[in-house]
C-alpha cells in the first residue's frame, strides 16, 4: 500500500517488515517543504502504532542527494511577505525532528548523497545513519544568515570534541567515510550495496543492528583525525572573537578557517555559538525551542534575506551583512519568546 503527498514529493511504502520513506524531489535535491514535514511526521506516528512495521528506513530519490536541506528560497519569499508560513514551516519541521529523536522503533537513514540542513535534521537524531562514498554533510547556515537548526544545536555538540562547533561555524563540507569520523554517520557501506542492504533490512530475521553490522565496511583513509588537535584547540574557545584570535595565530589551515568564518554573517555566528554552548547539556526539546525563538526573530532581520540573495538568487556570493562586525551584534532580542508563543511538543 502506498500513501503520498498530492505532488508525490514524499513516498511511503511497506517493504517486508520496514516502513520505507523515499524523499522524491530529485530536481530540488530532495529539499524539504512544509507538506513533506507534515506528511513524514504523520506517517511516522502511524507506523509507530503498526505492529507489522518493525523499523523505518529513509532514503532520497535521484542518486545525487539524500536531502539538501529545506526550501530556503521559499522561506525567503514567505519571510519577505510577512507570511505566517515562515513560522509554520519551522514549527512543523521541528516537531518532526523531535519525533524522530524519540522514535520508538529502529530508524535508519541511508545518507547516500548530499545531506545538509533539513536533511541532517531527518537523520542525525536517529540511532542509525549510513554513509557511502557519495555522502556529503554540511550545516552551511551561517553563510546564509541562518543557524544550524533542526536540532543541530543538540546534535553538533555531541560530535567528538569540538568537531560540531567547527562544522557549525564554518559550514565545512565533510565527505564519505569522514562523516563517520566526525560523528554524523554511524556506519559506512559502499553505495553499490545500498539496494541489497535495504532488501535485507526489509526481509531479514536478524535485528536491524545485526544487519547493519554485517554490511558495515572498514573505513577508507580518515581525513578528519589529522585535524582533531587543531579543531579541539581553536574551537574550544568561549566566544567567536576568541576562536578567531586563536585561529589567527595558527598554521595555514587555521588561517583558512578564520577567513571562512569572517565571510559568514556575524549575527549567525554569535547565535550559532550560543546555541551550541547551551545545547551541550540541554534536551532536544530545549534546543529546538531556543532555535525556534532564534528563527522567528531572524524573520524580522536582515541577514537571512541578504544571504539567500547572494548565495542562491543573484549568486554574486557577496553578501553585505548588517551588523557587519561581531562587536556590533546583540543576540538578546533573538532569545525572547516569539509573539506567537514558544513551540510545544505535546
Amino acid at each position: 500500500m502506498t500513501n503520498e503527498t498530492p505532488e508525490g514529493e514524499i513516498l511511503f511504502t511497506r517493504e517486508g517488515r520496514i516502513g520505507l520513506v523515499t524523499l522524491n524531489r530529485p530536481q530540488a535535491l530532495n529539499a524539504l517543504n512544509r507538506a513533506m514535514c507534515v506528511a513524514l511526521h504523520r506517517q511516522l506516528m502511524g507506523w509507530a502504532a503498526d505492529s507489522a512495521v518493525e523499523a523505518v528506513v529513509v532514503r532520497g530519490a535521484g542518486g545525487k542527494a539524500f536531502c539538501a536541506g529545506g526550501d530556503v528560497v521559499g522561506l525567503h519569499a514567505a519571510g519577505r511577505a510577512g507570511s505566517p508560513d515562515w513560522e509554520g514551516f519551522f514549527h512543523d519541521e521541528y516537531r518532526m525532528n523531535q519525533a524522530i529523536a524519540h522514535y520508538p522503533k529502529p530508524y535508519v537513514a541511508l545518507v547516500d548523497g548530499i545531506s545538509m540542513g533539513g536533511g541532517v535534521g531527518i537523520s542525525v537524531h536517529a540511532p542509525y545513519r549510513v554513509a557511502t562514498e557519495n555522502t556529503l554533510f554540511a550545516m552551511p547556515e551561517t553563510g546564509i544568515g541562518l543557524i544550524p537548526d533542526v536540532g543541530g544545536t543538540h546534535a553538533l555538540p555531541r560530535f567528538p570534541g569540538f568537531l560540531g562547533t567547527w562544522a557549525g561555524l564554518t559550514g565545512a563540507r565533510v565527505k564519505g567515510a569522514d562523516t563517520v569520523a566526525i560523528g554524523y554517520c554511524t556506519h559506512y557501506v559502499p553505495a553499490a550495496e545500498i539496494a541489497l542492504l535495504t532488501e535485507r533490512l526489509a526481509h531479514s530475521h536478524e535485528t536491524v543492528g545485526h544487519v547493519l553490522a554485517t554490511f558495515d565496511t572498514d573505513l577508507p583513509s580518515d581525513g578528519i583525525s589529522p585535524l582533531r588537535d587543531g579543531i579541539d584547540y581553536h574551537f574550544s574557545q568561549d566566544t567567536v572573537e576568541d576562536i578567531l584570535s586563536s585561529l589567527d595565530e595558527g598554521d595555514d589551515w587555521a588561517l583558512a578557517q578564520a577567513r571562512t568564518i569572517r565571510a559568514m554573517s556575524p549575527t549567525s555566528l554569535k547565535l550559532t555559538l550560543h546555541g551550541l554552548v547551551e545545547g551541550r547539556g540541554d534536551s532536544i526539546e530545549a534546543c529546538l525551542r531556543r532555535e525556534y525563538r532564534m528563527v522567528c526573530a531572524i524573520k524580522s532581520g536582515h541577514d537571512f534575506y541578504e544571504g539567500v540573495r547572494a548565495q542562491l538568487i543573484d549568486k554574486d556570493r557577496a553578501p553585505k551583512w548588517s551588523p557587519a562586525t561581531l562587536s556590533a551584534v546583540d543576540i538578546t532580542p533573538y532569545l525572547d519568546e516569539p509573539a506567537g508563543g514558544d513551540i510545544d511538543f505535546d
